[in-house]
């Protein structure tokens, strides 16, 4: 690698070759809003079908799920969100930007000087510790009050109390209140999970770091009901699973981490939470956690709903409401880290080139299907190899510009391994193999090419 790797080298990467674009961006954008462009969204899109094969597919013990988005707001009543989700926020009087009192702490002073501090202290420790406005630099605010982060909206064609919904700012409410529906109809036995990928909102007073923190994100959710004795060892051995996924993913271990949230620093549901962290530019971040929820959600619906969130467990009879572990992974951040992860820079002959290594299984291009060059004969059998692999494989065909410039786009999306039909292919059905990583060729007969990339990609 021949120089750091900054967040400005990704970001301008990512809109070059059509990964993540700026969300409205002819309109001059819109703030921390990010649209997944055509190989961002099918990067996006492996990282997701391959948490859903890992974590639902390849196991007896998960179901999936599809939830709405607009719930009853007396869910949110239950859940606690709306008296409790909400984070400090404070205005400066010199330039009126709105921040976040816990964030400023937090860059400045770490993680456990921000952790479980009251309005009051919020804003008596910035005071004290004279710390600026991340925009202006200076240290003059209002008072730290509470800000809600829902999304707040109205069902049907009156604005009033009456017909407020909110956007949901988790997926896991949607999988609580179906709990007793897929207990009945889905012949599941504690322990079981149901696993659930959607869209979450949460107006985030400071959003940023490109995709990292933003209002509008995609979670990828498990609930997991577990009996009360069984917590400690289920809990345990999804801690080991999440990490394990993430190296499946082909996250560097050195770039990963587990931290424990201290006491304070706990949801009002949990009674345990480990954070899995990935060492950002910008430091540590989050990307998923693995919660112990205890009975707390099932026991707030069954107090509010008036229905029962009890489970009798048809070989003892014994009549319980399941605890639960929620491992909750972050889907954008996911792809971000794939995307850091996988950047690299090297030189090659006195040239300097990008190339993301992403794992060939989640690359958004596998194969790529040059021509050498534009002849009748060259493109009629490379477009014959394309329509054969691509009803397996991710494949791409490109005939334009150098065969050297095509390498090189290739390596920047990130594309495992560039297939050549030049004219010995049409003498021998062979075709040349190159590796992005190593930039190693070989020929390979065409007949063979399929298992040859099976090995490459699946192995």
């Amino acid at each position: 690698m021949t120089d750091e790797i900054t967040m400005e080298k990704v970001v301008a990467l990512c809109k070059r070759r059509g990964f993540v674009f700026p969300g409205s961006d002819i309109y001059g954008g819109l703030a921390n809003t990010w649209d997944y462009g055509p190989y961002g969204s099918l990067l996006k899109k492996n990282v997701k079908d391959f948490w859903w094969k890992r974590f639902v597919q390849e196991r007896e013990d998960m179901v999936g799920l599809d939830a709405a988005i607009l719930m009853n707001p007396k869910v949110w009543e239950a859940s606690g969100h709306i008296s409790s989700f909400s984070d400090p926020l404070l205005d400066c009087k010199e330039c009126n930007e709105r921040v976040r009192g816990d964030k400023i702490i937090e860059n400045a002073l770490g993680v456990e000087a921000a952790v479980g501090k009251s309005l009051v202290e919020v804003g008596k420790i910035i005071k004290e510790n004279n710390l600026g406005c991340p925009n202006c630099r200076k240290c003059n605010f209002t008072e730290a009050r509470a800000f809600n982060l829902m999304f707040k909206t109205f069902q049907g064609v009156i604005e009033e109390t009456a017909s407020e919904v909110y956007l949901r700012p988790e997926t896991a409410q949607g999988i609580f209140v179906n709990f007793k529906n897929v207990i009945q109809n889905c012949r599941q036995r504690v322990p079981f999970g149901i696993a659930q990928i959607g869209k979450a909102f949460r107006n985030e007073i400071t959003p940023g770091n490109f995709t990292f923190r933003t209002r509008e994100f995609e979670q990828m959710e498990i609930e997991y009901f577990v009996h009360p004795d069984d917590m400690d060892e289920k809990f345990g051995e999804w801690k080991s699973e999440c990490k394990k996924w993430y190296l499946e993913l082909g996250i560097k271990e050195d770039n990963l981490r587990f931290r424990e949230h201290d006491e304070d620093e706990l949801s009002h549901y949990s009674s345990m939470t480990y954070d899995i962290e990935y060492k950002f530019s910008f430091g540590w971040g989050e990307l998923m956690g693995v919660a112990n929820r205890g009975c707390f959600d099932l026991s707030q619906h069954e107090k509010f709903s008036g229905k029962s969130m009890e489970y009798l467990d048809p070989q003892t009879n014994e009549k319980y409401i399941p605890h639960v572990i929620e491992p909750s992974f972050g889907a954008d951040r996911t792809v971000l880290t794939v995307l850091i992860d996988a950047y690299y820079e090297d030189e090659i002959a006195g040239e300097k080139r990008v190339v993301m290594k992403f794992d060939p299984k989640i690359a958004p291009v596998q194969v790529a299907i040059f021509p050498l060059m534009k002849k009748e004969g060259l493109t009629a059998k490379a477009r014959e190899i394309f329509d054969k692999l691509k009803y397996e494989f991710l494949v791409e065909y490109d005939e334009s510009g150098a065969i050297g410039k095509r390498y090189r786009r290739q390596d920047e999306i990130g594309t495992p391994f560039c297939v050549t039909v030049d004219f010995d292919t049409l003498e021998d059905d062979t075709v040349t193999v190159r590796d992005r990583d190593t930039t190693d060729q070989k020929r390979v007969k065409i007949e063979d090419l399929k298992s040859v990339l099976r090995e490459g990609i699946w192995a």
